[in-house]
């Protein structure tokens, strides 16, 4: 992990590395921020600059041996402690060495991660993930070690406030006096939750929310957000750049709902069954959650329908390509067909839960779609 690779947290970076040029290397350091900070990805480039054989002024130089396999997070003489649980690879003694491949995998992927996509990703389902007596024996013998290749040994304990009290109490006196040259990194989000003892122990280094406009930068820049959209969702995120990644993958989902939808409406409408086929191709290709969330979609754009359709045009909350596809539509949703169209919709849904076929489902729905959509509506006399 490189320092020009954070977003933002300048005044950070900068105390960070004129410490280690100082040669004033706290042995354990505390890197308090909220969620979406990057407080984990500042102590991984930190970890990466004092281990560096060669750095430069401002960063790790990434060429050398060190660097090499920082970037792998393979580093023989950097080791990690996280929250862990037993899961069905791991049914006894879960400790953080036997997640050492799913823990690389999930950092490099997003070295913002948070605690629930990390439990997600190892598959905990609905237990908590935990700190316990067991890793800190596992922390004293890695400890213990010789460095094998930095003159540094570091320790990145991620998210110390699930450490359970025994575990705490046991390492009280390696954070006090550590082996020379080990150098814990501990990375939390709430202090109060970490006992006392622990924080005493520790130098803070304090990671503020990120800003709204380091945000936008981060989201043009890595992300191909227009400026407009990543000004929104940073200050919808308000500070946490997790939350804006999940915003945006939200919009994009619901772009993709609607172009899908509409597009399948008017083939329904035209009776282009050919064409029916190919929008089936697709969407039998999009997942099971992505399937049900479709159908969720298209359920709510028909009770807007009725809305519109029956008066109420002013409790409809849609803007843009949706509320203009929903004035147009809604004349085609009526008493006549509008409780089949729903019920098919809910029942498709449901055989998706089941796991029906999603290409046979959604021709199927289609077939039908077109059927009820040629139904006129009665005119009062």
């Amino acid at each position: 992990m490189f320092f020009r690779d954070i977003i933002g947290q300048n005044a950070v970076k900068k105390r960070l590395i004129q410490a280690v040029k100082d040669e004033r290397i706290p042995h354990a350091q505390l890197y308090l921020g909220p969620e979406g900070s990057g407080n984990l990805a500042l102590a991984l480039a930190y970890a990466q600059y004092l281990c560096c054989e060669t750095p430069m002024e401002d960063d790790s130089c990434g060429t050398c041996r060190s660097c090499i396999k920082f970037a792998k997070l393979v580093h023989p003489d950097m080791h990690f402690v996280f929250p862990v649980n037993t899961t069905k690879s791991v049914n006894k003694h879960p400790v953080s060495a036997k997640f050492l491949p799913e823990w690389r995998e999930a950092l490099l992927e997003n070295p913002y991660l948070n605690l629930f996509q990390w439990l997600e990703h190892i598959g905990i389902e609905n237990k908590q993930g935990n700190i316990g007596t067991e890793e800190s024996g596992e922390i004293l013998r890695a400890i213990s070690l010789k460095s094998f290749e930095s003159p540094y040994k570091v320790m990145i304990i991620w998210r110390p406030e699930r450490m359970n009290l025994a575990a705490a109490n046991k390492l009280l006196k390696i954070l006090e006096e550590p082996p020379e040259k080990t150098v814990f990194l501990l990375v939390a989000e709430d202090h109060e939750q970490i006992i006392p003892t622990i924080l005493s122990r520790t130098q803070l280094v304090k990671v503020p929310r990120l800003s709204a406009g380091e945000i936008t930068n981060a989201l043009v820049e890595k992300w191909g957000q227009s400026h407009a959209a990543a000004s929104s969702h940073a200050h919808m995120a308000d500070g946490n750049y997790l939350e804006a990644l999940r915003l945006i993958r939200e919009s994009e989902e619901e772009n993709f709902n609607r172009d899908m939808f509409i597009g399948w409406m008017r083939l329904c409408y035209m009776k282009d069954v050919l064409k029916a086929q190919e929008w089936t191709e697709k969407m039998g290709g999009i997942g099971r959650e992505r399937q049900k969330n479709f159908l969720q979609y298209g359920l709510h754009l028909l009770r807007e329908c009725l809305m519109v359709n029956y008066g109420t045009d002013a409790l409809v909350r849609l803007e843009g390509p949706e509320r203009g596809f929903v004035q147009k539509f809604s004349p085609f949703v009526h008493e006549n067909n509008s409780l089949q169209l729903i019920s098919n919709l809910e029942e498709a849904h449901a055989h998706i839960e089941r796991n029906a076929n999603p290409r046979i489902l959604f021709l199927d729905l289609s077939l039908r779609t077109i059927k009820l959509l040629r139904i006129k509506r009665q005119v009062s006399a």
